[in-house]
């Protein structure tokens, strides 16, 4: 028993700001940008919320599913960028839905929270707690960028993306998942509410602190992931004693172009096994996977029995692959 995917769902503001705006920001070129990164342009909340876009993006994978609201009784949401902190984010899905039968929660793994949410609702599933569960990745990074930072300003984007899942009597694919929390400083974000006690004239203060916006070793970040991202996912694949030819496609956390070709030219395997939408939303955290999931799935890509490979990557350190296969 597992979950398999039933349907997807996906959304990005309609805004978007292009390497040309951010040059306007920082010092930097549409040429260097993508040189360096691969990304076009990216999406930026105008209205829309972290809740919003969730909402949003699973409302199109409950209609691609043909679930109704009433059917999901799990609500997992993976975000860094939350607009509200109580209720959860799932809690406040599920009121917009109506899917007033769910157990609803939130979960924070930065850009592996995907990927870490579907193994939780799989493993939900495979116990037999839960029947439907809807998983869903959504960010408001903008809110976290430092716009007056090049190295950081030029990566991230807005957006969410969501999958529905059902418990079948399929393969369960045991998932790799590792944490290494004393290399965390190579990505960091402090709270906005952590003042540690000051009054609220010095808290206010504390806001404009550069310290409560991402932060990030771009150099520290990319070796990390052209190591520990081949290694991951070879360890899945031992795990569940296949090979790399039995993967029709690499689904890996949409962080920088040269990250995904990197991780490509390690495995020894073709470019075209790891599609990239990347020059369009930017690095989008936990929103990543689902949302080119969904892409793929809409444009006719993914066909009924092929292997996908899911892989994320990101804050934490956190790193971690799973195997599904397809079909919806």
């Amino acid at each position: 028993m597992t979950g398999i995917i039933c349907g997807t769902g996906s959304y990005a503001p309609s805004y978007t700001m292009d390497n040309n705006d951010i040059a306007k920001l920082v010092e930097t070129s549409d040429e260097w940008i993508q040189e360096r990164t691969g990304v076009v342009r990216r999406h930026i909340i105008q209205g829309e919320t972290t809740v919003s876009m969730a909402c949003e993006a699973a409302k199109r994978a409950l209609d691609n599913a043909e679930v109704t609201p009433e059917e999901i009784d799990l609500i997992l949401v993976s975000t860094i960028s939350s607009n509200v902190i109580l209720p959860c984010a799932a809690c406040e899905v599920q009121k917009e839905l109506g899917a007033m039968n769910a157990t609803c929660f939130d979960l924070s793994a930065a850009c592996t929270g995907f990927v870490l949410a579907y193994n939780t609702a799989a493993a939900y599933l495979a116990g037999g707690i839960y029947k439907t569960a809807l998983i869903i990745g959504s960010e408001s990074l903008s809110n976290l960028t430092n716009w007056k930072d090049r190295g950081t300003c030029i990566l991230f984007g807005d957006g969410a993306g969501a999958a529905v899942l059902k418990a079948e009597d399929q393969k369960f694919y045991l998932p790799v998942t590792h944490s290494d929390g004393l290399k965390g400083v190579a990505l960091t974000c402090k709270s906005r509410h952590d003042c540690n006690g000051l009054t609220s004239e010095i808290a206010a203060e504390s806001l404009v602190d550069e310290a409560h916006f991402m932060q990030m070793d771009g150099q520290a970040v990319f070796k990390f992931a052209v190591k520990k991202v081949p290694e991951v996912i070879r360890e899945a694949l031992k795990r569940n004693k296949m090979t790399q030819e039995e993967i029709d496609w690499y689904i890996l956390h949409q962080a920088n172009r040269r990250i995904v070709e990197a991780v490509a030219k390690r495995l020894e395997e073709p470019i075209e096994k790891f599609p990239m939408n990347l020059q369009e939303y930017g690095n989008t955290s936990s929103a990543s996977i689902p949302i080119l999931l969904d892409e793929m799935n809409r444009t006719g890509k993914l066909k009924a029995g092929q292997k996908i490979m899911m892989a994320g990557f990101g804050a934490g350190l956190t790193w971690g692959a799973t195997i599904i296969e397809w079909h919806s």
